[in-house]
């Protein structure tokens, strides 16, 4: 088990940031009726089955689209960004499909800012995919995201795998990305590439259909092959966790598993969590 991430970086703060929003977007800009669907269906998995109304807090809601589908099944949503752009592209999804609708703010806040956590009062479900780890601050993120879950309420999070010297490695590229327009222009012309061929390579291997991905153009979450590409060379501030750990941590203050999916290689460890409340309905079946 690796020793736990620190509390914070302080060289971080300071250090160059990749510009999430203007990576959601041009993702927003392909948005399409099909990765809506898409989005919608993944909630399933964790969506509480014994309350009609749910109460949605997306932390670090990039997008917005999942604010956008928990909202058309019913929640009552808040979404909240520390990137500007970010805010902007998910206030812009809200306008566009939600105008003016009172169940579903948008602001700017950071999760690290306990006081403002604090003054949103409680929710059902804590929702924060593939963002902590870009905080600067894992534990401290980690420990505040706990301050608006309601009792019974899930946490659901999706946290980067430890892989050793692999992330080690890859937090140096995402440095040189972030670095300037040289950085971004040598690791984009880098490793767009790579992952394109290995992306290939993969689909051969499986004997599927190489371009499927490209005419769909999203993922199991509806989420955009080549956004996700640029977000993953990109994303800075990064740090990582072992899956275990991320379990001990919230078990040790009170949380119980409900499921989790984990990754051996890259990508993101899922989990979902309950606060007091050691065995809720779920809407979808459990992952192992």
């Amino acid at each position: 088990m690796n020793a736990s991430p620190p509390i914070r970086d302080a060289s971080v703060e300071t250090a160059p940031r990749f510009r999430f929003g203007r990576n959601w977007q041009r993702y927003r800009a392909g948005l399409n009726p099909q990765r809506l669907a898409q989005a919608e269906a993944s909630l399933d998995w964790f969506w509480p089955a014994n309350k009609n109304t749910i109460s949605f807090l997306d932390v670090g809601s990039g997008s917005g689209l999942f604010s956008l589908v928990a909202r058309q099944r019913g929640a009552r949503v808040h979404s909240f960004d520390y990137d500007a752009d970010s805010v902007a592209c998910t206030a812009a999804l809200k306008q566009q499909f939600r105008p003016d609708d009172p169940d579903w703010t948008v602001e700017q806040g950071s999760v690290l800012d306990r006081n403002y956590l604090a003054s949103l009062g409680r929710f059902d479900v804590v929702y924060s995919w593939g963002v902590l780890h870009h905080t600067g601050a894992l534990q401290e993120a980690l420990e505040n995201v706990r301050i608006p879950l309601a009792p019974g309420g899930r946490l659901v999070i999706a946290i980067y795998n430890d892989q050793g010297w692999k992330s080690r490695l890859w937090t140096l590229v995402k440095k040189v990305y972030c670095s300037g327009p040289v950085g971004r222009a040598l690791t984009s012309a880098l490793f767009v590439p790579t992952f394109l061929l290995a992306f290939l390579l993969g689909d051969l291997a499986r004997l599927r259909n190489p371009l499927a991905r490209y005419r769909s153009a999203f993922d199991g979450r509806g989420m955009s092959v080549v956004t996700d590409i640029i977000d993953w060379i990109g994303g800075y501030p990064f740090e990582v966790a072992r899956p275990d750990w991320i379990q001990k941590f919230y078990e040790d203050r009170g949380l119980f598993l409900i499921s989790r999916k984990t990754t051996q290689g890259l990508g993101c460890n899922e989990f979902v969590f309950s606060l007091n409340d050691a065995s809720p309905a779920l809407q979808g079946e459990p992952r192992p």
